[in-house]
């Protein structure tokens, strides 16, 4: 067993045909079907259930496949270890909730880049449940979700506590009960938001069930269409408090157990940390006090 032989594993598990994987590989099919064959002779077992429509990894195959991934972790862990030098620099792959991308985090970011300009730094938004997966699958050196996280192989630093307010076209009457919302329609990020949920919860405590649920993808997708009247939704006051000041939305407090969220930051406890995501953890301590 090898390095390449294991390169070709994960390649044909990845495309699900030995074929496909030898062109992606720019690779003598034969060649690569001859690598698998030796790959499960030496571990005496058969990886591949070869079918018609290419090929499907066994129990066996699966568990390699875990292992595989690790090994080229590994790998690239090293690579990156032998690189630094202890200045700041190269990739630093950053996820965020969407709306903490566009409030919370531009100066930041922008301070980050300024003291630090060789880091080629990324920020990816989603939910906080594909961030947390995508930190967790080593896609992401760390990333901004809503806590709380409680996962063994996650290490979390408290960031900013966001304060949750349900919001409404300028013609909407104050609420004195969540019940008047019955008939409005519920506007929120996909599944795996933590605001969705937290509204979700909300909405089952007082026995409310929405008419109907709208998904978005965007910020100004969803402030758009609750100033026009389209529904209402869960936001951070943080998030909404400029729209509310110009006059086109109005904000509604709601109850505290469901209107505070902390937004922190993880990052993989087993993964080494390099020089630049070091920088970033320590500006976030000396920042944080100051975005509160």
């Amino acid at each position: 067993m090898d390095i390449q032989s294991l390169k070709f594993f994960r390649a044909v598990a990845a495309s699900g045909s030995i074929s496909k994987a030898a062109k992606e590989l720019n690779y003598a099919q034969s060649n690569l079907t001859a690598k698998i064959q030796q790959l499960e002779g030496d571990l005496q077992t058969t990886l591949f259930y070869r079918h018609n429509r290419g090929t499907t990894l066994t129990d066996k195959g699966k568990v390699l496949l875990v292992y595989t991934d690790k090994i080229f972790q590994l790998l690239a862990e090293v690579k990156e270890v032998m690189n630094d030098n202890g200045v700041p620099k190269g990739p630093l792959a950053i996820g965020s909730m969407e709306t903490t991308a566009a409030v919370r985090l531009p100066a930041l970011l922008s301070k980050f880049h300024r003291e630090y300009p060789d880091v080629d730094l990324t920020l990816k938004t989603g939910p906080t449940e594909q961030n947390v997966q995508s930190v967790l699958q080593y896609e992401l050196d760390g990333a901004f979700v809503a806590g709380p996280i409680e996962h063994p192989e996650l290490s979390c630093q408290t960031f900013i506590e966001e304060e949750l307010v349900l919001v409404t076209d300028t013609f909407h009457q104050p609420l004195t009960s969540l019940k008047e919302i019955q008939n409005r329609t519920i506007l929120v990020f996909r599944n795996g938001c933590s605001y969705r949920a937290r509204f979700e919860k909300w909405l089952h405590h007082e026995g409310v069930i929405p008419e109907k649920i709208m998904e978005f993808g965007t910020l100004d997708g969803i402030i758009g269409c609750v100033s026009a009247g389209l529904g209402i939704s869960l936001l951070p006051r943080s998030v909404v408090a400029k729209h509310v000041n110009e006059g086109v939305l109005v904000q509604h407090d709601i109850p505290e157990q469901f209107g505070k969220v902390k937004t922190i930051f993880i990052y993989r406890k087993d993964k080494y940390s390099s020089t630049s995501l070091e920088k970033m953890i320590e500006m976030l301590s000396s920042e944080k006090i100051g975005l509160v």
